[in-house]
């Protein structure tokens, strides 16, 4: 049986329809001093339980929710607990850039382990190596699957945005049959500042930036500049998690981004002017295979 979390309903109920699972009833409030209070309203003894949650905004609350639901769960006597976690928070912060920082990626899915999840199916998690620090077995899923139908029959120049993205941008020149390109910083001298640089061909190209994660939308928006000073024609995004913080798409939209592709794994896509697919298909089809 799935439990929807009160991250992303409309989600739950598509993978539910699609994986031929039944949806179990939960209520979720909030007390008077904004406790969150969860119950599931069906026997789902002896089941296995998949929870549906994506960490986003507000993270803090979707995490204690998802770990509330959790250990209700166990105590109803849910024989296997496991996560849908389409979008995971904290996952950019799963390094100690200074002392006395934590690792706050790792300490949010030691909660998810002490709630009682025992399975996590992720969507593409911010560094792929991060499935390690999971006390817990983690399956990842790539958004391909879902994004690059709605890309191809268009010939692009598939750029990343930055060096991070690099192999993500390799996985979808190859699948487009398209060229590959770069954004990247380049000191001019030791004491010069950090500038932008485009590596590969991009004048008079039409380019796709592909990226994981848009929260604040500068990084698509630099890389966007930079391919309109190196010449490109066009310039268009892609990207997994539409996180998109206060004037994240205006950003993109005042940096030359002409159109915007992603994912509805963070939650629904209101906004007219951007594309949206959604990752319900690949979440069935792994509810009803792969962790069979």
């Amino acid at each position: 049986m799935l439990v929807s979390g009160d991250a992303h309903p409309e989600l739950a109920r598509a993978i539910a329809h699609l994986a031929r699972l039944p949806l179990a009833a939960a209520s979720l409030s909030s007390f008077a001093d904004g406790e969150t209070r969860v119950r599931i309203e069906e026997d789902v003894g002896g089941r296995e339980l998949w929870l549906v949650q994506p960490t986003s905004p507000p993270v803090n609350e979707r995490l204690m929710t998802l770990a509330l639901l959790a250990d209700a769960a166990r105590a109803a006597g849910a024989s296997r607990i496991g996560a849908v976690v389409p979008y995971f928070g904290y996952a950019r912060q799963d390094l100690r850039h200074h002392a006395g920082e934590p690792r706050s990626a790792q300490l949010a899915a030691r909660i998810l382990a002490c709630a009682g999840i025992e399975r996590v199916l992720a969507l593409e998690l911010h560094a792929p190596a991060l499935e390690n620090a999971f006390p817990m077995p983690v399956v990842q899923l790539d958004a391909d699957e879902v994004l690059l139908p709605a890309l191809s029959g268009r010939r692009w120049t598939v750029v990343s945005p930055d060096a991070g993205g690099l192999k993500r941008a390799q996985r979808y020149a190859r699948a487009l049959g398209a060229p590959l390109a770069a954004v990247a910083k380049a000191r001019r001298t030791d004491d010069a500042a950090s500038a932008i640089a485009v590596l590969g061909e991009v004048r008079g190209e039409v380019c796709l930036l592909v990226d994981d994660i848009a929260s604040t939308g500068r990084t698509i928006a630099a890389a966007a500049r930079a391919l309109a000073a190196a010449g490109a024609a066009e310039v268009h995004a892609c990207f997994v998690h539409a996180v998109l913080a206060e004037r994240a798409v205006a950003r993109m939209r005042e940096a030359g981004v002409r159109s915007i592709l992603t994912t509805d794994s963070v939650g629904p896509v209101s906004q007219p002017d951007i594309e949206s697919v959604s990752v319900a298909p690949l979440f069935a089809a792994a509810l009803r295979g792969r962790l069979r």
